[in-house]
């Protein structure tokens, strides 16, 4: 009689453990089961539809900076599964893939159904059993099985992972971590559309920071550097009700480099308006702004009347832009979220339950996340690979004992 493994959920996590169980133990009986009418729909939308499905991570010296939980797991991890080894996993079922300048890693055709087809026809190439609707809702439901897998996904809501808790393991309560800021500001919201490509923001009072290209929304900021903040911070945000004190750095440099430039061109056009011709690479709607903002009605002199005073201004208005943040918006239809299961909870060699022997965990289920850029992705691989051959490994020693 075949050794049995369930595994509870339907996403990139759960697709990913089973194809890598049963290719190292094809005599498993595994099966798939998913509470949705549909598996892999997050797949499906990630990347605008294209499936940013791993990074490079050139330039990555520290993985906290794009694991802002869980980066001591994932860097033990790395070496046994890192974005190299799935880079080639992909590429050898058959799913070429490509770079893009910002290091972020999509499959050549830039349509997620690559990813999905890959996973759905290695599935029925190996046997892997998929049922639908199939909701788990208490242990009870597990029984049967040799090996249990979860890879549920983030949960909104803690009591989506009540049933887990009362197993023993610790919980962390779940919150968003991966969003756009709500300002209101119509001055701002005006700009929608505009975009600078180094700007660093920070959350005055603490230490979270970012920077990376920002994008000026009709209802207030996005783009890489808010959603990396908003990702450090989330905890805090949520604690503060999602309103806060934003500081901008349109420039991302310092006030000195930032004078100095600006004494420059000051030389080079006295005679210019202020507001007409923007001093750095800004985008001119943007600089008019800012110039309004920060000196009024004076931004209509030209550069030879403007004193000190006002020079100072528009630099603390480059350097040190403030805003209120109001609320969060979603990223697009994405939904990534810190907390879970606690990584205490977890042998980090294996991803086996430390209180229930046989089962395991992969993905965001788990308290680990990423920042944007296909991290959130490579920790599903990078998890639901460990968990696969401990799986299997115990699989085959289970067998032998027999």
């Amino acid at each position: 009689m075949s050794m049995k493994t369930v595994v509870v959920g339907g996403g990139a996590a759960g697709f990913f453990l089973a194809i890598n169980l049963k290719e190292r133990m094809p005599q498993m009986d595994v099966t798939i089961c998913e509470q949705a009418d549909r598996v892999l729909r997050k797949v499906e939308v990630s990347g605008g539809g294209r499936c940013n499905c791993t990074n490079t991570f050139e330039g990555v010296k520290d993985l906290a900076a794009v694991y802002p939980r869980g980066h001591r797991l994932m860097k033990r991890l790395f070496r046994q599964f890192d974005y190299r080894d799935a880079y080639a996993w992909f590429e050898n079922h058959g799913v070429p893939l490509t770079v893009q300048d910002d290091h972020c890693v999509f499959p050549a055709s830039q349509d997620a159904h690559s990813i999905i087809d890959c996973f759905t026809g290695a599935c029925r190439r190996l046997g892997v059993h998929i049922r639908t609707g199939c909701k788990i809702e208490s242990p009870d439901a597990l029984t049967g099985y040799d090996f249990v897998a979860v890879t549920t996904g983030g949960q909104p809501r803690a009591d989506g992972l009540q049933w887990l808790g009362s197993m023993g393991h610790d919980i962390v309560a779940p919150v968003p971590s991966l969003f756009t800021l709500q300002i209101d500001d119509p001055a701002l919201t005006r700009l929608m559309g505009l975009v600078v490509e180094e700007a660093a923001v920070m959350m005055p009072g603490t230490r979270f920071r970012a920077s990376g290209p920002l994008l000026i929304t009709h209802w207030g900021m996005s783009g890489p550097a808010i959603l990396r903040l908003s990702s450090y911070a989330a905890r805090h945000l949520h604690d503060c009700g999602y309103r806060c004190p934003l500081a901008v750095n349109w420039l991302g440099l310092n006030e000195n480099e930032v004078a100095a430039q600006l004494a420059d061109f000051i030389a080079q056009h006295p005679q210019k308006q202020v507001d007409t011709m923007p001093p750095f690479p800004l985008p001119g709607r943007l600089w008019e702004y800012l110039a309004h903002k920060s000196i009024g009605s004076k931004a209509l002199r030209r550069w030879a009347e403007t004193g000190r005073k006002e020079r100072n201004q528009l630099v603390n208005a480059l350097c040190n832009d403030t805003y209120d943040v109001s609320g969060k918006g979603a990223f697009k239809e994405e939904f990534v979220t810190c907390g879970g299961v606690a990584l205490t909870s977890v042998n980090p060699n294996t991803m086996e339950s430390r209180v229930c022997k046989h089962l395991y965990f992969a993905g965001e289920v788990l308290d680990i996340d990423g920042v944007t850029g296909g991290f959130n992705f490579q920790a599903a691989w990078t998890t639901a690979y460990t968990a696969a051959t401990a799986i299997a490994d115990a699989g085959k020693s289970k067998r032998h004992s027999l």
